[in-house]
């Protein structure tokens, strides 16, 4: 294989989950050229892998709202990009019409998708020659490894290599690195029944600040600020920071000293930047989902299950280990919470 593209669309969490891929097709084609397309709004992921070579950005927005010339000309213009290169194969790890199209449009030998059942829209499998089969009962990073290296045939290392590099900072950064020893907490999620109570994070956060370990809040919407600030006014010294870039979002978390948060995107960046990190899970499968290393990532919870600031301190407190912030380490006794139990 001399030149390979992998078809990932959407969303910010499943396009990291989805890295791996890259640096187990370079293990196996030493040489390999690899181009990765992806809804535009997630495109900044895949071109922080150096193992990536170019990246296509697809302009679902003008798709699903295609009223001007402008627009109809972001779509041509990203068509022709994406057949500006004969590929030996396309590898659609997503398995939707959006991706599925994206997968026929390019020029290819070979275009691989999911077998019928595995697909999340079964229509998508008339753009594929070939398919893959997807093990069960495995992680969403696993199975995407598994699934290609099994069609490929070549062997996975057991340990996925994310291969992300942090984005160098700019002069229009609106946000330094965080101070030392300082925790991050990504409590927003796309949805509400994925969200922690916010009586469990000021209950974590007062115990961190107790033994020295600063909180600081990413937000992105005006609902997740209002929680943020909720929050912060709980803890003593505790940061709401501005609105941030995707790019500033990651410079932030890569220079976190720890990381805690809801099932969503940012937290698995946190753990392809190697963060310690602590994910918690309400109303998604941990098993699909869940990050876990040892002493690096734990998760949490679980569709139904609401973890307790004890036991994500605990966790805390297990990733913080092997760090040079292990002086000042939570313990797993948050103390009575500032406010009462209020509805996530």
């Amino acid at each position: 294989m001399k030149r390979i593209l992998i078809v990932k669309i959407t969303s910010l969490g499943d396009v990291v989950l989805a890295q791996p891929v890259v640096a187990d097709l370079r293990r196996a084609y030493p040489g390999v050229v690899i181009d990765w397309a992806t809804d535009a709004a997630f495109a900044e992921i895949p071109g922080w892998n150096p193992g990536v070579s170019r990246v296509h950005r697809a302009p679902l927005r003008q798709f699903k709202r295609l009223r001007n010339r402008a627009g109809a000309m972001a779509i041509l213009q990203s068509v022709q990009a994406l057949r500006t290169h004969r590929y030996d194969a396309v590898l659609d790890i997503h398995g939707a019409y959006k991706s599925a199209i994206v997968a026929f449009l390019a020029r290819a030998r070979r275009r691989y998708g999911y077998e019928s059942k595995a697909l999340g829209e079964r229509g998508a499998g008339f753009a594929y020659s070939h398919r893959m089969h997807r093990p069960s009962g495995i992680g969403a990073v696993e199975g995407m490894r598994a699934s290609v290296a099994n069609t490929l045939g070549y062997t996975l290392e057991p340990t996925p290599d994310f291969g992300l590099v942090v984005p160098a900072a700019t002069a229009a950064d609106t946000v330094p690195p965080l101070p030392p020893r300082t925790a991050l907490f990504l409590h927003g999620a796309s949805k509400d029944e994925k969200n922690w109570p916010i009586a469990h994070w000021v209950a974590t956060g007062q115990a961190l600040a107790r033994q020295g370990i600063a909180v600081a809040l990413l937000w992105n919407s005006d609902a997740e600020h209002t929680r943020a600030l909720a929050i912060a006014a709980e803890i003593p010294q505790a940061t709401v920071l501005p609105r941030l870039t995707l790019s500033e979002c990651a410079r932030v978390i890569a220079s976190a000293a720890l990381v805690i948060g809801v099932d969503t995107g940012l937290t698995h960046l946190a753990h392809a930047f190697r963060r310690p990190s602590v994910m918690i899970f309400l109303a998604t499968s941990r098993n699909h989902f869940g990050i876990d290393a040892p002493g690096s990532a734990i998760s949490l919870g679980d569709r139904g299950q609401c973890p307790t600031p004890e036991a994500v301190l605990a966790a805390a407190h297990e990733v913080l280990a092997g760090t040079a912030d292990a002086r000042s380490l939570p313990t797993a006794t948050p103390g009575p919470a500032a406010v009462p139990p209020q509805p996530s």
